[in-house]
This record gives C-alpha cells, sequence and structure tokens, in this order.
C-alpha cells in the first residue's frame, strides 16, 4: 500500500482533512502530521516536518495545504530530495509529475474549489515521471 505524508497549516486545515477522507476512500494510507485540530500555526513548521522525512526517504510523497500554498511550496523547496510543486489545476498537477519528478503537491486552499484541490491530488498521484529528457534536467536542480 502507498503511503502519502500530508499537513496543513490553520488555512489549510479543512481541505487537508477533505483530501486525508478522499485518499482513505481509495485505501491509501495517510500518515497526517498536522496540525491535529484548527489552530493557529505556522506554516513553515509543518512544511519542514514534512520535507525531512521526503529528504530523508525519496521514495515516500507528500501533501502540503496552507492558504495559497506558495509558503509551503518555499519552504518544502529548501531540502535538497525535495521537489514541491504548487498546482491549481490537472494540467499543473499531470507536468509537475511528468516533467519535473515533484514528489510533494502544494495547494492553496483560499484559491482552489475542493472538487479542484481532490482532481489535482488525483493526478499528481497517478501520474509518472516521463523521464528521458527530463531527468538531466532534475539532475541540474
Amino acid at each position: 500500500m502507498r503511503k502519502i505524508l500530508i499537513a496543513s497549516d490553520h488555512a489549510g486545515f479543512k481541505l487537508k482533512e477533505i483530501i486525508k477522507k478522499y485518499l482513505a476512500k481509495k485505501k491509501i494510507k495517510i500518515v497526517d502530521l498536522g496540525p491535529s485540530k484548527l489552530v493557529k500555526v505556522d506554516y513553515p513548521d509543518y512544511a519542514h516536518k514534512l520535507s525531512k522525512k521526503i529528504n530523508l526517504n525519496k521514495k515516500l510523497t507528500g501533501v502540503l495545504v496552507c492558504g495559497s500554498g506558495i509558503g509551503m511550496e518555499i519552504t518544502a523547496n529548501r531540502y535538497k530530495n525535495v521537489r514541491a510543486a504548487l498546482c491549481y489545476n490537472q494540467k499543473s498537477a499531470k507536468l509537475s509529475r511528468l516533467h519535473n519528478d515533484a514528489n510533494i503537491i502544494t495547494l492553496g486552499s483560499r484559491l482552489l474549489s475542493k472538487k479542484n484541490a481532490l482532481n489535482c491530488v488525483s493526478i499528481f498521484l497517478k501520474t509518472k515521471f516521463e523521464g528521458g529528457r527530463h531527468s538531466k534536467r532534475i539532475k541540474k536542480i
């Protein structure tokens, strides 16, 4: 069974909970790194928590949710083995995997509908890295 790490800040908490239910229905194991309840928190704390785990285990995949998705993306991308992609539609989610081999999707809860966010997560998780010419580009990052 595939394991997905997920975390958010307070702005992304409700969407994180929706995504968790969606993934559970698809029989995907979820590791929720917090927060466990709706309280004000700082997004970098949760982005670091998730990204450190992916940095150590490149086979893991993550979902980060904050108000815009931008803060989580910036924080996550500070790690060598992390390629976090802010996705806002199905095409961005697909290309982030096909061409960039992204291992974390970041989402903006204030910018996406629930349906759009779930579609992005679904596409992101089922799309495989294309490799080929993109592999040499990934090595340049």
